[in-house]
């Protein structure tokens, strides 16, 4: 909708951006930073932002009552009206929006552009959704529905369909906000008004600028999700130990292990990742061995005492911050991505003192991101033995702990606190 482009109306920005991520399959992160939203008053950006992730949280829901509603399919190049459609359904049956406002806002982005034919049959169907859609979202089956049919399939042979269902369900809630502190958790949980779970991470609501908060500048803190934070604590008091991050940025991890007193080295291919990672270091008045390569074809001068592999994957384990996800992956690109992942594995080996530990880690729901490539390594003959993660190592929550003695969380553990993104963390200790 080109009228979009050039407008501070907060709907229409959210009409643009939602046609990035979905016909041009740009990040939401990426394009939430666009200009237009700074411009925008606070409450407004706010609002476009739980717009867009809900909108994609609940689009098959939503595409399942535009089918409901429309004979036929909306012509080629009418894709602008179908995204304000999907954004007005989303106002009126999943936000507290009024029904006249959610109507009215929808039908005027399409008025006066390119797509005015439109503006009637969108009117007609928000008008019937008002009177008919609460029955017909009751009738859905959200989980099914709002999952693609392939990560579905893998869901349910890796957890069952009980498991896939609550999996599925946890996806369907904001995620709150988690922060891990540099010191002084229980000073950081008054002042930024959370919670200290029992894995150690600080939680507070979702909302608000998250730069406004007290301590942000000083990184004191950073944004970090609970299951995040876990494979980085499962090297141990790392004190004084020469450690490598070998997928270092964004730089949550890698800024724990500089913390902790690692004598770190953080590895990444992307230079423009590893700027943030390095202002926060400095911020935080540590050190560490920044390093911009390819781990894979990286060699150290000196083998390290611990390694952590928090390896590129399809990040299906993070749809409740980052619900495009879902949209962007396929099971080819889930393939692909775990001959990284093998590849990787295995140039860590070498770089590994003998004695020495290295964790695994994705933040991926898919077995082949995960326990399977640890099988797969072990069943080589690799010189590695696991050393089985124990509950006290995360918060005594057993049940994060697999039967092979391995980390694996869940969207939907901690459910009543909100939930947890999915990790899976793996640590094998190198033989001599």
């Amino acid at each position: 909708m080109k009228r979009a482009a050039h407008t501070d109306n907060p709907r229409a920005i959210a009409v643009d951006l939602l046609s990035m991520v979905l016909d041009k399959a740009r990040l939401l992160d990426d394009v939430l930073d666009d200009s237009r939203l700074s411009k925008l008053e606070e409450r407004d950006r706010g609002f476009v932002r739980m717009l867009l992730g809900t909108t994609l949280r609940r689009l098959g829901q939503i595409d399942a009552l535009i089918e409901h509603c429309v004979e036929k399919p909306m012509r080629a190049g009418a894709a602008g009206a179908e995204h304000a459609l999907r954004l007005g359904i989303c106002q009126l049956l999943f936000l507290d929006v009024a029904p006249h406002a959610a109507i009215s806002t929808t039908v005027d982005l399409v008025k006066g552009s390119k797509l005015a034919g439109f503006a009637k049959l969108l009117n007609a169907v928000l008008r019937r959704l008002d009177r008919e859609g609460r029955e017909l979202v009751t009738e859905q089956d959200a989980g099914l529905l709002n999952t693609p049919e392939w990560l579905w399939r893998s869901w349910v042979r890796a957890y069952g369909e009980d498991g896939a269902r609550a999996i599925a369900q946890a996806h369907l809630i904001e995620a709150p906000v988690d922060i891990t502190v540099a010191a002084d958790p229980a000073l950081w949980a008054e002042r930024l008004e959370a919670s200290i779970l029992a894995t150690g991470s600080l939680r507070r609501a979702g909302g608000g600028s998250i730069a406004a908060l007290p301590g942000f500048n000083e990184a004191a803190w950073w944004i970090q999700d609970a299951a995040a934070a876990l494979p980085a604590r499962l090297l141990g008091d790392v004190r004084g130990k020469a450690v490598a991050d070998l997928c270092a940025a964004p730089g949550g991890k890698a800024l724990q292990l500089a913390v902790a007193g690692a004598e770190l080295t953080a590895l990444d291919r992307s230079a423009k990742r590893l700027v943030r990672f390095t202002d926060n270091l400095k911020r935080l008045g540590l050190k560490a061995k920044v390093v911009e390569a390819d781990a894979g074809a990286w060699s150290p001068p000196a083998p390290f005492d611990a390694i952590l592999l928090d390896a590129p994957c399809s990040a299906t384990g993070t749809l409740r911050r980052h619900p495009d996800v879902a949209r962007h992956k396929n099971p080819a690109e889930v393939m692909k991505l775990a001959g990284v992942q093998a590849r990787l594995l295995r140039a860590a080996l070498p770089m590994l003192k003998p004695g020495g530990t290295l964790v695994y880690c994705t933040c991926s729901l898919e077995p082949e991101e995960g326990p399977e490539q640890i099988a797969a390594l072990l069943a080589e003959g690799a010189p590695l033995k696991r050393v089985p993660i124990r509950a006290e190592e995360v918060g005594g929550l057993a049940q994060l702990i697999t039967a092979d003695g391995d980390l694996r969380t869940l969207p939907c553990h901690l459910a009543e606190l909100g939930g947890m993104d999915a990790f899976f963390a793996a640590r094998l200790e190198k033989m001599s």
